[in-house]
């Protein structure tokens, strides 16, 4: 279900602890104009904060992809501080993830900025996740190497572990830019690679959960919902982005 609405007022409708899993980004700090249609403020983001707690289920999960505006030199800190109300109204910080971009924009007089936070809050403890798994690599050569040693001197080689895989770190690296994994040719300005929309899905909802996008823009994370088998419900203000994202979702 998918709604052309603002987000402050069409999460009230929504049922208490109806959500699973929110997949989102909101319009920090003033750094794009979505269309004109942009009205943020730290109030109304903890008008939304609100009912994301409200809204999620115990054991559920918000994940909440922020960053930074620099102004006059200095980084505005706002990613820190809705990190700590979501902590002050009850969600526990159960992971500070980073969004590493392989193709980040270009910045001036400091390091190139290459990531945003990835917040992932949860209501209670959580209760779904299903860990992605990459190979494990190794520097020596882990099928000769010694993992007992006998009271005589002697010792046994081999594997140390037979498990090849082990559960991928927190820093998760995407292209930016649009498509991504479909090359589709969107036009939205700040549109979330497919693959992330899609890790974070499988990592902490399964099938046939209801994850919320409150603030939809381009559809991705309703693509992925659906291409996964989960309920989706999302929101977005601008008719025109709205449009976008109900024929990508269509799609899928």
């Amino acid at each position: 279900m998918i709604y052309n609405a603002d987000s402050t007022e069409k999460l009230k409708e929504l049922f208490t602890e109806s959500v699973d899993l929110t997949v989102t980004s909101p319009p920090y700090d003033n750094l794009r104009t979505y269309n004109g249609t942009l009205d943020w403020s730290f109030d109304i983001f903890k008008a939304i904060a609100d009912q994301l707690y409200r809204v999620t289920k115990m054991g559920g999960v918000v994940v909440w992809v922020v960053g930074d505006a620099t102004i006059k030199g200095s980084e505005t800190g706002t990613s820190f501080k809705q990190a700590l109300y979501f902590k002050e109204i009850g969600f526990n910080l159960h992971d500070t993830m980073i969004f590493h971009k392989h193709t980040p924009p270009l910045t001036h007089k400091r390091y190139e900025q290459h990531f945003e936070y990835m917040f992932v809050f949860t209501k209670g403890a959580v209760n779904r996740f299903n860990p992605i798994k990459e190979n494990k690599t190794y520097k020596d050569n882990r099928q000769n190497r010694a993992f007992r040693r006998e009271k005589n001197g002697e010792h046994e080689t081999g594997f140390s572990s037979k498990n090849l895989l082990k559960i991928k770190g927190n820093v998760w690296k995407y292209n930016v830019g649009g498509g991504h994994l479909t090359k589709d040719k969107i036009n939205h300005p700040a549109m979330f690679p497919e693959a992330l929309a899609r890790d974070h899905i499988i990592s902490w909802s399964n099938e046939g959960d209801t994850v919320l996008d409150p603030f939809m823009g381009s559809g991705t994370t309703g693509k992925m919902a659906k291409l996964l088998n989960r309920e989706f419900i999302g929101i977005e203000k601008d008719k025109e982005y709205y449009d976008l994202a109900k024929n990508r979702i269509a799609s899928a």
